[in-house]
């Protein structure tokens, strides 16, 4: 599928059975807190959440002719991956959701650098990732990236 034309319905109606319920709840809990001045969009890995070039003009730095990210959530072989950028790049924020977690999840965090992954789908804390993604807003976002991320 060409990025340009796949929607996020294109990518929900090619999960697996057991994982369209999830991850819809997911997308759902994302579209309600996500701060205005993003946008959705869907592409080869997933769902994502991008800072529009209406809002910023200079586009991802690698590869250029992409809009600036912030969120994607996708689909792997033994998990939901939420890849949420602002946790890579804002040590104070990584710090607040990892004390967070364990109020909302008796499952251990498993994340990396961005991607914080979900092996139980049915166990996803949805309200701690409303909060998260409410947390932080375009501008802010833009900021963080010029400042820790952009070359």
């Amino acid at each position: 599928m060409a990025t340009e034309t796949v929607k996020p319905k294109d990518i929900i109606d090619a999960l697996p059975e057991d994982r369209i319920k999830p991850f819809s709840e997911l997308r759902k809990v994302i579209r309600k807190n996500i701060a205005e001045g993003f946008k959705e969009t869907a592409g080869s890995l997933g769902i994502n959440y991008v800072v529009p070039y209406s809002l910023y003009p200079d586009g991802y730095h690698c590869p250029p002719p992409q809009p600036l990210p912030f969120i994607t959530i996708a689909s792997q072989k033994n998990f939901i991956a939420l890849y949420h950028f602002g946790i890579y790049a804002d040590k104070k924020l990584l710090d607040w959701f990892t004390t967070q977690y364990p109020k909302y999840s008796s499952y251990k965090l498993d994340m990396g650098k961005s991607c914080i992954r979900f092996k139980k789908v049915d166990q996803i804390p949805l309200e701690l990732i409303g909060k998260l993604v409410a947390k932080v807003t375009a501008k802010q976002w833009i900021k963080t990236y010029e400042r820790e991320l952009k070359r």
